[in-house]
């Protein structure tokens, strides 16, 4: 009988190479059951998913799943899954009177969650650029569709997501972007519960190994994994394949100390991680 591994993600581009390797059958034939579930919340809900044992393993955001850990999360970083920078896109929507990416740092902003990466990114933005955003400017609006009905509704004016993600609601009229931060560091990793680190490692080993071959494949295969990144989420050909040649996947689970302490560091520069706040170990180290 195959091994369950509970794996989570947003339902974005970025994991079409795990879906086709579970299409195409490569789970099962390393002995693993890989059950997918979609968290439209982002980051702060998969960090709380993994909290409540609800999944295994999560692909989220580097940023916030190493704030999570050090905030007691007992899960671990067990691979980088894309190498290269996100792009947020920095929105607002279309009625409303900012135009300026200059005037936003004393404005309403919307987030999917608190430790989320919309949450995130927006006080890591500000403060590289010497600005401070307060927690009363920030609205929870769960996700997306959230975020949309909000900006819409001009009850909040700022967002943060992925500039590849909404650009079609950019194109629609719907939301204007009015700038872009590209994150310091890769922007997904793999995370795993300590549970299934002490109880399942090798068989997290061989899902690991799965998922690697399938990115792999996927950079190889450009004209094929372009075509189908544009039938399945609606995007523009041309779009996809700026984001695509953007676009690296890990293809092994090697996770860099100095990637992480650089993470730590804007983290606490934030104000996000208290300054004397214990750092735990944040990497699955194998023997």
């Amino acid at each position: 009988m195959n091994t369950v591994i509970r794996i989570g993600g947003v339902p974005e581009h970025f994991n079409l190479p795990i879906h086709l390797a579970k299409e195409n059958g490569e789970f099962a034939a390393k002995g693993i059951d890989m059950q997918w579930t979609t968290f439209k919340g982002g980051t702060g809900q998969m960090t709380q998913a993994l909290r409540n044992d609800e999944v295994d393993v999560c692909i989220l955001l580097t940023e916030g799943i190493i704030s999570d850990i050090i905030n007691g999360n007992a899960s671990k970083i067990v691979s980088i899954y894309v190498k290269t920078p996100l792009i947020w896109g920095v929105h607002t929507g279309a009625e409303n009177d900012l135009d300026n990416y200059r005037d936003i740092y004393n404005r309403q902003y919307a987030i999917s969650r608190f430790g989320s990466g919309s949450h995130l990114m927006a006080i890591v933005d500000a403060n590289s650029k010497e600005k401070r955003i307060i927690k009363e400017q920030f609205t929870v609006i769960k996700n997306l569709e959230g975020a949309l009905e909000s900006l819409s509704a001009q009850e909040t004016d700022i967002f943060y997501w992925e500039k590849f993600t909404t650009k079609p609601y950019v194109d629609k009229g719907i939301l204007r972007r009015l700038g872009e931060y590209h994150t310091p560091w890769p922007c997904f990793v793999v995370a795993a519960t300590q549970k299934i680190i002490d109880e399942k490692p090798e068989e997290l080993t061989r899902m690991l190994r799965t998922i690697h071959d399938s990115c792999d494949r996927f950079m190889l295969n450009e004209k094929d994994s372009m075509e189908l990144v544009s039938m399945r989420y609606e995007q523009k050909p041309k779009d996809v394949e700026r984001w695509f040649h953007h676009t690296e996947w890990a293809t092994h689970g090697w996770v860099s100390d100095k990637m992480t302490n650089s993470v730590v560091y804007n983290l606490k520069t934030a104000g996000i991680v208290q300054e004397d706040q214990k750092i735990p170990e944040l990497i699955w180290k194998r023997n």
